[in-house]
């Protein structure tokens, strides 16, 4: 789910520049107030709606650590992330599967609304990982104006759907999360940091629970000097070769459906998948360090 294309020439200069004038001797700053006005900025919201956190998971856990808890529940539509259901473990929060339509993956509407009452947290991913899917935009604004709790948005992978997301959005429901990254479309999952968009008050909850420091210097100054970039002709390109590779894997005998996906991969369906990877591997599509996960998952 990585971008496979580098930050380009011009741009690694100038970070490479940057870095190389960045005194290492002091502890960064604690709220990463530089970068956050960038952010700030470029979204068109105010500092005090941003959070940054090392990748998004940690911002994950940061908002079970603030809104869950023994006696909490948090409402978890699967197949998705499972570091869902992993961090509301680790913070003593009960979790209330509702599964997806095992033929589609949409979401049941009517069941996740019945749900919901009986949850003080929620999380919708959008587009989904691992099914690559998006949610209606009517169907999380229902959500959102009928849920009592605080409800994430995980929009990782929505520089590569149709739509802005809700990010715009963000003061009509004060209930909401907007969860981004800078891992996927901007090709920066090594700098680990993840992107949470927040009225002013929840956005205040996630600085009293964060780790100190948990932005290091070097990864402030790199994100602030890539933000100038345009990814839009990359975005694009990912968009033209999902459909290309959708094509091509369709066309595959050992594949019985590709799943539509506004993310940067596809889902397969495939009843010999030992079949399906010696083609992949015989095509050249396989890495041998896939290959290697492959046999040691299996």
């Amino acid at each position: 789910n990585e971008n496979t294309y580098p930050v380009p020439a011009g741009v690694r200069e100038a970070v490479d520049a940057a870095l190389a004038a960045t005194p290492l001797n002091r502890y960064p700053d604690p709220m990463s107030n530089d970068l956050r006005d960038e952010l700030a900025a470029w979204h068109g919201v105010a500092r005090e709606n941003v959070c940054v956190g090392n990748g998004g998971d940690e911002l994950l856990y940061n908002y079970l650590l603030a809104f869950g808890g023994a006696g909490r529940t948090l409402l978890n539509c699967p197949p998705c992330f499972s570091e869902y259901a992993f961090f509301a473990s680790l913070c003593q929060t009960e979790v209330r599967d509702v599964w997806r339509d095992p033929a589609t993956f949409e979401l049941d509407q009517a069941a996740v609304l019945a749900a919901a009452p009986e949850c003080g947290l929620a999380i919708v991913t959008s587009p989904n990982n691992p099914t690559g899917n998006a949610f209606p935009d009517r169907e999380i604004e229902e959500l959102l104006r009928r849920f009592d709790g605080v409800v994430v948005l995980d929009e990782a992978y929505i520089d590569f759907a149709e739509g802005r997301g809700f990010l715009p959005r963000l003061d009509e429901f004060p209930n909401l999360i907007v969860l981004q990254t800078l891992s996927k479309a901007w090709g920066m999952a090594g700098l680990r940091l993840g992107l949470a968009f927040a009225s002013e008050r929840i956005a205040a909850l996630f600085g009293q629970v964060k780790y100190p420091y948990n932005i290091n210097t070097l990864t402030q100054q790199t994100a602030a000097e890539c933000l100038h970039r345009n990814i839009a002709a990359q975005v694009a390109q990912i968009r033209e070769e999902r459909g290309r590779l959708a094509a091509a894997l369709a066309g595959c005998g050992c594949i019985e459906r590709v799943y539509p996906s506004q993310a940067n991969f596809l889902l397969v369906k495939t009843a010999d998948p030992d079949r399906l990877y010696g083609e992949l591997i015989a095509a050249g599509a396989v890495s041998y360090t896939h290959l290697r996960a492959h046999e040691t998952c299996a």
